[in-house]
């Protein structure tokens, strides 16, 4: 039987791939969630380095919870386009 939970803390273990273009985009630094409902809202994948980090991030990467396809047990596949980052440093991650 499969398992049907997840711990916020395994999805940073998880590469988060885009059915959109099949692009990469990285792996789970943190998690929006609702503190009414209590809900996952958004998974916040951080940006890239840009030359090695000496000239910082691109944007971070966040993926509203509707635009998840499938979790599973190495990946999460979601359908993403571009208007989804924003900038968010100073964020702390729960993953770090």
């Amino acid at each position: 039987m499969q398992e049907k939970s997840c711990r916020v803390f395994d999805m940073g273990y998880k590469e988060v791939i885009n059915l959109h273009d099949g692009a990469r985009l990285g792996y789970v630094g943190d998690v929006d969630i609702d503190l009414e409902s209590g809900r996952v809202t958004a998974l916040i994948i951080p940006g890239r380095l840009r030359f090695f980090g000496l000239f910082g991030r691109e944007d971070d990467y966040v993926i509203p919870w509707e635009s998840i396809e499938k979790i599973g047990e190495d990946i999460i596949l979601v359908r993403h386009s571009a208007g989804y980052s924003r900038q968010s440093r100073g964020r702390r991650s729960v993953f770090s």
